[in-house]
């Protein structure tokens, strides 16, 4: 423990639980970070209190329901996007709130571009969000008849080249 969860007022703790336990984690830890940077505390220490409340709720915590990943709800997704899609992607992000997370895109032609199909986070008791969006994006492509790119499924590599570089060096000078 940090510590620093004694130093809040009676009011800040309730605004930060109620965020925790609604899964509003950016809100809980600058409510935090607010209220006791005048004291010294660092923006990771006011990450590190949050986190310690979600650990403290566990599975009081009211994460919202995962996007479904089964083959109808993504075609209708893709298809709701302009142009055709010439391949499904995914790939790895990440950031100090959710780690590591899969985006499961559409990639487009005509117009050219990706359309959202699915953020895949890591959730207790669920697969690795890379292993779900694999299973996923390999049974939405065969649905649609076209590519699916994922270079690391097993491990986080967001440097792994995209659909669109690697079609353009196969393709050549």
């Amino acid at each position: 423990m940090s510590g620093w969860w004694a130093y809040l007022e009676d009011q800040t703790r309730q605004e930060v639980d109620s965020d925790v336990l609604g899964d509003r984690r950016l809100m809980a830890v600058k409510a935090v970070w607010e209220a006791l940077r005048p004291l010294g505390l660092g923006l990771r220490e006011a990450e590190q209190v949050v986190h310690e409340r979600y650990e403290f709720f566990g599975d009081r915590v009211r994460y919202p329901q995962p996007v479904p990943l089964d083959v109808p709800s993504l075609a209708a997704r893709a298809a709701a996007h302009p142009g055709r899609v010439a391949a499904v992607e995914a790939f790895w992000d990440g950031d100090t709130v959710h780690d590591w997370f899969v985006l499961l895109v559409a990639v487009l032609e005509d117009p050219s571009g990706e359309g959202h199909l699915a953020t895949v986070y890591r959730r207790p008791g669920r697969p690795p969000p890379g292993t779900a969006a694999d299973k996923a994006g390999r049974a939405l492509a065969r649905y649609l008849e076209v590519p699916f790119h994922f270079l690391s499924p097993d491990a986080p590599d967001d440097e792994a080249p995209r659909w669109q570089t690697v079609q353009r060096l196969s393709e050549g000078p």
